[in-house]
C-alpha cells in the first residue's frame, strides 16, 4: 500500500524561488510580508509573537513571480517550549529560501538578538539582505546609522506601512533570483485546489499537517490556539497540484476574547470560503458538539467536499470506543452530511491517516465529476417514476430533462413546469437519488429548478 509520505509530496514541482523575511519578534515581518503579498495573508499586531508558524504566500515583483516566507520572531536564546519550537519554524525557513531579508526594527533600535542573528546569518552562503524598518520619517531615518555598527557593508531603510524603500529593495533581491527558475515560474496558482483542515482548538489539525508533509510546518504545543494564522503549504495529492491549510481553531464568538484570535477565527472562516477539500478534525474523545456543527454546516451551505476525520482515535479506541457505533452517532448529530465520509485516526501516530488520504483522493475525484446529459435525464426520469413528486394545488409536478451546468461542486439544472411546486424535501429526495444513480458518492450536489411551459398539443386537422 501506498505511505502517506508518497502521496504528499511538499517539494514536487516547485521552481519558485523563495524569500525568507526572517528577524526578531514585532519588527514589522508580517507587515512586510502582507505588502508584498497583495493581500492581508498574515496577522499583523502590536503584541510579539504573533506569528508562530512558516507563512507562505506567492508574490510579483515587475513580473518575477517567487514564494515569500513569513517566520515568527528569530531569538537564538530561545532554549526551550513553544519559543523554540517558533526558532525551528525560522531555521526550516533559512534553509528553504534562496534569498534572506532580514528586519531590523529602526524605531527600537539595535538588540543584542539582532547581534546574534546577524552572526549566525553570516555562516550562510545564501544572499542576505539587510533592512531596517519604520523608518517612515526624516527623523527616524537618523536611527541607520547605528546599525552599521554591526559590520554590514549595505542596509536598505524601509518603512513596510508606508512603502518607503520597499522598491528599491525588491530591485536588489529579485535579481538573486535563479536564472532557470524563471520559466517554470510562469505556472498559473490558481490551478493548485485548496485542502482546508479545519476544526476546534487543539484537536490535532497542526499535528495532522505536519503528519501529511512528513516535516514540522507547523508549530504544535499542547497549549490551544498556538496556531494563529492560516498556513499555506503546496504538495501534491495523488499528482494533483494542491495546496494545504493549516487553520486556527474556531470557537464561539462569544468565548473569544482575545481579539487576536478573532482574527485567526475570522481567517479560519475565509479559509473554509476558499477552500475546494475542507477536513474537519473533530476530538474523538469529546465526540461531536455544537461548534463542531456549526462549522461543518458553514462549509456544508457553501458546497465544499467535506471529509470528517475523528482524530485522537488510538485514545478513544483505549476507553471503549467503538467504530460503528461512533460513527452511527456522528450520523445522527450531523444528519445533513449523509453523503461525507468519516475516517478514524491518530495525528500523532499516523493511524488511519493512509486510508484518510484515499478517501480524500476519492472525495475530490467525485467533486469534480462530469456526467453526460444522457445519463442525468435517464437517472431523472427512472427517480421521478418511482416517486412522483407531490401535486401543487391538483396539479401534476412535471420534470422535463436535466442537465449538468457546473463541477466543484456537481450543478445540475432540472427544468420542470412549476419550480415554485417542488418541496424541499422532495428536493433532498432528488439529490439523494441523483448522487446514487450517477456514481456521485461523497459528493455535495446542488440543485437548481427552472421553468419551462408545457408545449400545447397542436390540434388535428
Amino acid at each position: 500500500m501506498v505511505k502517506p509520505a508518497a502521496v504528499l509530496n511538499p517539494q514536487s514541482g516547485r521552481s519558485l524561488p523563495v524569500v525568507a523575511i526572517v528577524g526578531r519578534p514585532n519588527v514589522g515581518k508580517s507587515t512586510l510580508f502582507n505588502r508584498l503579498a497583495g493581500e492581508r495573508k498574515a496577522i499583523v499586531h502590536d503584541l510579539p509573537g504573533v506569528t508562530r508558524d512558516r507563512n507562505y504566500a506567492a508574490a510579483d515583483w515587475c513580473g518575477k513571480k517567487f514564494l515569500l516566507i513569513d517566520t515568527g520572531g528569530l531569538d537564538a536564546q530561545a532554549k526551550e517550549g513553544l519559543e523554540s519550537r517558533i526558532q525551528e519554524q525560522s531555521s526550516n525557513a533559512i534553509a528553504e529560501a534562496d534569498v534572506i531579508l532580514f528586519l531590523f526594527d529602526g524605531k527600537g533600535g539595535l538588540n543584542p538578538i539582532d547581534r546574534g542573528a546577524v552572526d549566525q546569518l553570516r555562516k550562510t552562503s545564501k544572499p542576505v539582505f539587510f533592512a531596517v524598518n519604520k523608518l517612515d520619517t526624516h527623523h527616524k531615518q537618523q536611527n541607520l546609522y547605528e546599525f552599521y555598527s554591526l559590520g554590514l557593508d549595505r542596509l536598505f531603510p524601509i518603512s513596510a506601512e508606508h512603502g518607503l524603500g520597499v522598491t528599491e529593495l525588491m530591485d536588489e533581491i529579485v535579481q538573486c533570483f535563479p536564472d532557470e527558475s524563471e520559466a517554470d515560474a510562469t505556472e498559473p496558482a490558481e490551478a493548485a485546489l485548496c485542502i482546508a483542515i479545519v476544526g476546534r482548538p487543539n484537536v490535532g489539525k497542526s499535528t495532522l499537517t505536519n503528519q501529511l508533509l512528513g516535516f514540522e510546518r507547523s508549530v504544535v504545543d499542547e497549549k490551544p490556539g498556538t496556531t494563529r494564522d492560516a498556513l499555506d503549504t503546496p504538495f501534491d495529492l495523488a499528482g494533483q497540484r494542491c495546496v494545504l491549510v493549516d487553520t486556527a481553531g474556531m470557537r464561539r464568538k462569544a468565548r473569544i476574547d482575545d481579539r487576536v484570535e478573532q482574527f485567526s477565527v475570522q481567517r479560519a472562516l475565509r479559509v473554509v470560503d476558499r477552500g475546494d477539500l475542507i477536513i474537519h478534525l473533530v476530538d474523538g474523545v469529546e465526540g461531536v458538539t455544537d461548534q463542531d456543527a456549526q462549522i461543518l454546516s458553514y462549509a456544508c451551505q457553501r458546497g465544499k467536499a467535506l471529509l470528517l476525520a475523528i482524530n485522537k482515535w488510538d485514545v478513544a479506541a483505549q476507553a471503549g470506543r467503538d467504530v460503528e457505533a461512533y460513527r452511527k452517532d456522528v450520523y445522527y448529530k450531523l444528519s445533513f452530511l449523509e453523503h461525507v465520509p468519516v475516517s478514524f485516526i491518530s495525528a500523532a501516530t499516523g493511524f488511519g491517516v493512509r486510508k484518510m488520504l484515499e478517501r480524500a483522493v476519492l472525495v475530490m475525484k467525485r467533486y469534480r465529476s462530469k456526467v453526460r446529459t444522457s445519463a442525468v435525464n435517464e437517472a431523472l426520469q427512472a427517480i421521478v417514476r418511482a416517486h412522483p413528486a407531490p401535486q401543487f394545488h391538483g396539479r401534476q409536478v412535471k420534470f422535463y430533462y436535466g442537465t449538468q451546468t457546473g463541477t466543484c461542486p456537481p450543478r445540475f439544472t432540472l427544468f420542470v413546469n412549476s419550480p415554485g411546486a417542488v418541496p424541499e424535501s422532495y428536493q433532498r429526495y432528488l439529490v439523494h437519488q441523483l448522487r446514487a444513480a450517477l456514481g456521485l458518492e461523497y459528493a455535495p450536489i446542488k440543485l437548481m429548478l427552472r421553468a419551462r411551459r408545457e408545449q400545447p398539443k397542436r390540434k388535428k386537422r
